[in-house]
Protein backbone atom coordinates (compact mmCIF):
# COMPACT_ATOMS: atom_id res chain seq x y z
CA UNK A 1 0.00 0.00 0.00
CA UNK A 2 1.48 3.67 -0.64
CA UNK A 3 3.10 5.15 1.90
CA UNK A 4 1.90 8.70 0.59
CA UNK A 5 0.21 10.57 3.55
CA UNK A 6 -3.89 11.35 2.47
CA UNK A 7 -5.31 14.78 3.24
CA UNK A 8 -7.51 12.63 6.01
CA UNK A 9 -4.07 11.20 7.62
CA UNK A 10 -2.55 15.14 7.64
CA UNK A 11 -5.75 16.20 9.33
CA UNK A 12 -5.04 12.84 12.14
CA UNK A 13 -1.19 13.79 12.48
CA UNK A 14 -2.02 17.45 12.80
CA UNK A 15 -4.31 16.73 15.44
CA UNK A 16 -2.08 14.24 16.97
CA UNK A 17 0.45 16.83 17.31
CA UNK A 18 -1.76 19.27 18.29
CA UNK A 19 -2.27 17.03 21.76
CA UNK A 20 1.63 16.42 22.31
CA UNK A 21 2.10 20.45 21.57
CA UNK A 22 -0.12 20.93 25.11
CA UNK A 23 1.68 18.46 27.24
CA UNK A 24 4.17 19.13 29.65
CA UNK A 25 7.82 18.50 29.37
CA UNK A 26 8.19 14.66 30.45
CA UNK A 27 11.62 14.60 31.82
CA UNK A 28 14.70 17.21 31.77
CA UNK A 29 16.68 16.66 28.72
CA UNK A 30 20.02 15.23 29.85
CA UNK A 31 18.15 12.23 31.19
CA UNK A 32 17.16 8.98 30.25
CA UNK A 33 13.20 8.25 29.62
CA UNK A 34 11.56 4.99 29.88
CA UNK A 35 9.28 4.16 27.41
CA UNK A 36 6.87 0.94 27.06
CA UNK A 37 6.41 -0.26 23.68
CA UNK A 38 3.29 -2.26 23.35
CA UNK A 39 1.99 -4.24 20.63
CA UNK A 40 -0.84 -6.09 19.11
CA UNK A 41 0.49 -9.45 18.36
CA UNK A 42 -2.40 -11.19 16.97
CA UNK A 43 -2.22 -12.34 13.92
CA UNK A 44 -3.65 -9.68 11.78
CA UNK A 45 -0.94 -7.59 12.97
CA UNK A 46 2.32 -9.55 11.64
CA UNK A 47 2.64 -6.91 8.46
CA UNK A 48 2.95 -4.01 11.23
CA UNK A 49 4.88 -6.13 13.20
CA UNK A 50 7.39 -6.58 10.80
CA UNK A 51 6.96 -2.84 10.14
CA UNK A 52 7.52 -1.64 13.80
CA UNK A 53 10.61 -3.75 13.89
CA UNK A 54 12.46 -1.75 10.90
CA UNK A 55 11.31 1.88 12.17
CA UNK A 56 12.04 1.21 16.21
CA UNK A 57 15.31 2.25 15.98
CA UNK A 58 14.47 5.73 15.47
CA UNK A 59 14.07 6.01 18.82
CA UNK A 60 16.83 5.21 20.31
CA UNK A 61 18.42 7.26 18.17
CA UNK A 62 16.43 10.31 19.27
CA UNK A 63 16.76 9.77 22.51
CA UNK A 64 20.31 9.21 22.59
CA UNK A 65 20.73 12.60 21.95
CA UNK A 66 18.79 13.80 25.15
CA UNK A 67 19.93 11.54 27.31
CA UNK A 68 19.24 8.24 26.13
CA UNK A 69 15.94 5.70 26.32
CA UNK A 70 15.07 2.66 28.18
CA UNK A 71 12.57 0.61 26.52
CA UNK A 72 10.45 -2.32 27.23
CA UNK A 73 8.79 -4.34 24.76
CA UNK A 74 5.13 -5.67 25.60
CA UNK A 75 2.75 -7.68 23.32
CA UNK A 76 -0.31 -9.77 23.33
CA UNK A 77 -1.29 -13.13 21.30
CA UNK A 78 -2.82 -16.15 21.04
CA UNK A 79 -5.10 -17.60 23.88
CA UNK A 80 -4.15 -15.48 26.66
CA UNK A 81 -0.20 -14.98 26.18
CA UNK A 82 0.70 -11.52 27.38
CA UNK A 83 4.64 -10.44 27.89
CA UNK A 84 7.24 -7.90 28.10
CA UNK A 85 10.67 -8.52 27.99
CA UNK A 86 13.43 -6.60 30.41
CA UNK A 87 14.40 -3.08 30.10
CA UNK A 88 16.50 -3.00 26.99
CA UNK A 89 18.87 0.65 26.04
CA UNK A 90 19.68 -0.65 22.61
CA UNK A 91 17.89 -0.54 19.46
CA UNK A 92 19.31 -4.09 18.12
CA UNK A 93 18.55 -5.74 21.11
CA UNK A 94 15.02 -4.86 20.30
CA UNK A 95 14.76 -5.48 16.96
CA UNK A 96 16.43 -9.18 18.31
CA UNK A 97 13.84 -9.63 20.72
CA UNK A 98 10.93 -8.73 17.78
CA UNK A 99 12.10 -10.91 16.07
CA UNK A 100 11.95 -13.70 18.40
CA UNK A 101 7.94 -12.97 18.14
CA UNK A 102 5.21 -15.16 15.80
CA UNK A 103 1.99 -13.62 15.65
CA UNK A 104 -0.71 -15.40 16.87
CA UNK A 105 -4.67 -15.25 16.50
CA UNK A 106 -6.34 -14.36 19.56
CA UNK A 107 -8.63 -11.50 21.15
CA UNK A 108 -6.97 -7.81 21.98
CA UNK A 109 -5.62 -7.93 25.58
CA UNK A 110 -5.07 -4.12 25.80
CA UNK A 111 -6.40 -4.04 29.31
CA UNK A 112 -3.44 -6.35 30.39
CA UNK A 113 -0.79 -4.14 28.58
CA UNK A 114 -2.34 -0.81 31.24
CA UNK A 115 -2.00 -2.92 33.70
CA UNK A 116 1.40 -4.03 33.16
CA UNK A 117 2.20 -0.02 32.53
CA UNK A 118 0.70 0.84 35.99
CA UNK A 119 2.86 -1.86 38.01
CA UNK A 120 5.82 -0.80 36.23
CA UNK A 121 5.44 2.56 36.94
CA UNK A 122 4.83 1.84 40.37
CA UNK A 123 8.32 0.19 40.40
CA UNK A 124 10.08 3.30 38.55
CA UNK A 125 8.57 6.00 36.62
CA UNK A 126 7.72 5.61 33.26
CA UNK A 127 7.27 8.64 30.95
CA UNK A 128 5.37 6.95 28.16
CA UNK A 129 3.17 4.10 26.59
CA UNK A 130 3.22 3.50 23.28
CA UNK A 131 0.72 1.50 21.73
CA UNK A 132 -0.01 0.33 17.94
CA UNK A 133 -2.92 -1.87 17.58
CA UNK A 134 -5.92 -2.02 14.60
CA UNK A 135 -8.89 -3.48 16.75
CA UNK A 136 -10.88 -3.53 20.60
CA UNK A 137 -12.42 -6.55 21.77
CA UNK A 138 -12.68 -5.45 25.20
CA UNK A 139 -14.87 -3.83 27.59
CA UNK A 140 -14.13 -0.14 27.64
CA UNK A 141 -15.15 0.90 30.56
CA UNK A 142 -12.33 -1.38 32.25
CA UNK A 143 -9.90 -0.06 29.75
CA UNK A 144 -11.30 3.52 30.82
CA UNK A 145 -10.33 2.69 34.56
CA UNK A 146 -7.30 1.47 33.99
CA UNK A 147 -6.78 4.31 31.91
CA UNK A 148 -7.51 6.69 34.48
CA UNK A 149 -5.00 5.11 37.13
CA UNK A 150 -2.37 5.06 34.80
CA UNK A 151 -3.28 8.76 33.81
CA UNK A 152 -3.07 9.43 37.72
CA UNK A 153 0.84 8.57 37.80
CA UNK A 154 1.91 10.38 35.11
CA UNK A 155 2.32 8.37 32.50
CA UNK A 156 0.83 9.37 29.00
CA UNK A 157 -0.68 6.96 26.53
CA UNK A 158 0.30 7.49 23.01
CA UNK A 159 -2.35 5.60 20.67
CA UNK A 160 -1.00 4.38 17.29
CA UNK A 161 -4.21 3.15 15.18
CA UNK A 162 -3.49 1.03 12.31
CA UNK A 163 -6.45 0.88 9.83
CA UNK A 164 -10.42 2.83 10.47
CA UNK A 165 -12.01 0.77 13.00
CA UNK A 166 -14.42 2.55 14.67
CA UNK A 167 -14.68 0.65 18.37
CA UNK A 168 -11.13 0.43 18.48
CA UNK A 169 -11.02 4.54 17.45
CA UNK A 170 -13.21 5.17 20.27
CA UNK A 171 -11.36 3.49 22.76
CA UNK A 172 -7.78 4.54 21.85
CA UNK A 173 -8.95 8.22 22.38
CA UNK A 174 -10.91 7.37 25.50
CA UNK A 175 -7.48 5.84 26.56
CA UNK A 176 -5.32 8.82 25.34
CA UNK A 177 -7.65 11.26 26.65
CA UNK A 178 -7.64 9.89 30.55
CA UNK A 179 -4.03 9.65 30.51
CA UNK A 180 -3.53 13.58 28.90
CA UNK A 181 -1.95 11.42 26.16
CA UNK A 182 -2.46 11.37 22.00
CA UNK A 183 -4.13 9.35 19.67
CA UNK A 184 -3.10 9.29 16.15
CA UNK A 185 -4.05 7.14 13.32
CA UNK A 186 -1.53 5.71 10.19
CA UNK A 187 -2.18 4.27 7.20
CA UNK A 188 -1.09 0.41 6.78
CA UNK A 189 2.61 -0.28 5.34
CA UNK A 190 3.20 3.56 5.95
CA UNK A 191 6.88 3.28 6.94
CA UNK A 192 8.09 6.53 7.08
CA UNK A 193 4.66 8.14 9.37
CA UNK A 194 5.49 5.20 12.13
CA UNK A 195 9.22 6.09 11.80
CA UNK A 196 8.60 10.13 12.65
CA UNK A 197 5.92 9.72 15.14
CA UNK A 198 7.97 6.92 16.80
CA UNK A 199 10.71 9.45 16.77
CA UNK A 200 8.89 12.40 18.03
CA UNK A 201 7.45 10.26 21.17
CA UNK A 202 11.30 9.44 21.90
CA UNK A 203 12.19 12.91 22.11
CA UNK A 204 8.97 14.03 24.12
CA UNK A 205 10.38 10.99 26.62
CA UNK A 206 14.11 11.84 27.06
CA UNK A 207 13.50 15.79 26.55
CA UNK A 208 9.65 17.24 26.46
CA UNK A 209 8.46 19.23 23.53
CA UNK A 210 11.49 21.42 23.13
CA UNK A 211 13.27 17.98 21.93
CA UNK A 212 11.06 17.84 19.26
CA UNK A 213 11.49 21.00 17.82
CA UNK A 214 15.51 20.15 17.33
CA UNK A 215 13.96 17.34 15.61
CA UNK A 216 11.90 18.89 13.49
CA UNK A 217 14.48 21.12 12.04
CA UNK A 218 16.50 18.18 10.82
CA UNK A 219 13.88 15.91 10.12
CA UNK A 220 11.33 17.94 8.06
CA UNK A 221 7.85 16.12 7.31
CA UNK A 222 5.41 15.39 9.93
CA UNK A 223 7.72 16.24 12.37
CA UNK A 224 8.32 19.60 11.07
CA UNK A 225 4.36 20.04 11.72
CA UNK A 226 4.73 19.16 15.15
CA UNK A 227 7.20 22.07 15.16
CA UNK A 228 5.43 24.49 13.96
CA UNK A 229 2.54 23.38 16.67
CA UNK A 230 5.02 24.06 19.14
CA UNK A 231 5.66 27.78 17.99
Amino acid sequence: MSSEITKRDTSDIASFLEEMRRLPAASKAGTRGRLIFALDATASREPTWDLASHVQNEMFLEAGHLGGLEVQLVFYRGFGECKASAWVRDGQELVRLMRGVRCVAGKTQIGRVLRHAVNETRKKSVQALVFVGDCMEEDVDALGELAGELGLLGVRAFMFHEGDDPSAARAFRHIATLTRGAYCRFASGSAQELKALLAGVAAYAAGGTAAVAVLARRSGGVVRLLEHQLR
